[in-house]
């Protein structure tokens, strides 16, 4: 069987997948910066030998309207690979979208479908694991989740239903041309999220609504560039415009099962000391 090759393999989602497709006895082949063979998004002489001897690949794209458009080129010279799974997100091409980021994804999903590939586009919601593994760790570490996202809702997802939805769209081919949007079982909002942090943690955890070009002057201090900030500011405007309020049925659609509570991934995900110190004893 041909590897698949998966993209930013190193990634948590691309690690995920890389687990299930270990877990089945699948061959796979990582591709990054780091990997035996290296790929690397913004230099395109790595590309053609990253992609040879791939059939199918599945493809994370880089954050921000530079990577979204470095994708696209990607795709447009992916010459011998016949299927791709696409990460993309939730709200992509949905009437009124308002922020760059989006318009970026919707023209790398346009891109991905107008290609001679046979194509599935997975769109998920905001992921829970970013709370524990991306940078809103620290805001939970810190007690204080300083967000620009309004009072908007967002169906928060488990990292790992993603993971086990990618793999099966790879593996699946009945999949082709398909684009499924998956999420957690109820939306939450930033408030609700704080009180689900706080009850998993044992330790006050608050939610400070922030004027999104003061969120950015936040994350410019902390180190971030402009354009990256600007990236992340207009993810959370889908929120805050209440753009991603709905739940979407993509988990139980594939495997079977309702996707994951984010009440129980936050209990879980507290006993692994994660956030520092024990989980709190009256949950």
């Amino acid at each position: 069987m041909t590897p698949i090759l998966i993209l930013s393999g190193k990634g948590k989602t691309g690690r995920r997948v890389a687990a299930q497709l270990d877990a089945r006895g699948v061959p796979y082949r990582l591709a990054s910066r780091s990997s035996e063979q290296p790929f690397d998004w913004y230099d395109e002489s790595t590309w053609a030998d990253a992609v040879r001897g791939a059939d199918t690949a599945y493809l994370a794209p880089p954050v921000g309207p530079t990577g979204l458009a470095r994708a696209g080129k990607f795709v447009q010279q992916a010459k011998g690979l016949r299927r791709l799974v696409l990460l993309s997100g939730r709200g992509v091409g949905s009437p009124g979208r308002d922020v760059a980021v989006y318009d970026g994804s919707l023209e790398l999903e346009s891109v991905v479908r107008a290609s001679d590939l046979e194509w599935t586009i997975v769109q998920p919601a905001w992921f829970a694991q970013g709370f524990s593994e991306d940078f809103l760790r620290y805001h939970v570490l810190a007690g204080e989740i300083r967000l620009s996202a309004g009072t908007g809702a967002e169906a928060w997802i488990d990292r790992n239903d993603v993971g086990d939805v990618m793999t099966v769209a790879l593996l699946d081919e009945s999949y082709a041309g398909e684009t499924l949007a998956i999420s957690g079982p109820r939306t939450l909002t930033m408030p609700e999220i704080a009180d689900e942090l706080t009850k998993a943690t044992g330790r006050p955890i608050s939610y400070v609504d922030l004027d999104p070009e003061a969120h950015v002057a936040e994350l410019v201090e902390q180190g971030l560039t402009r354009e990256d900030a600007d990236a992340v500011r207009d993810l959370f405007a889908v929120i805050r415009n209440h753009r991603s309020e709905y739940v979407s049925d993509g988990v139980q659609k594939v495997l079977g099962r309702p996707a994951r509570d984010f009440t129980d991934w936050a209990r879980e995900t507290a006993t692994t000391g994660v956030w520092g110190g024990p989980p709190a004893l009256n949950n």
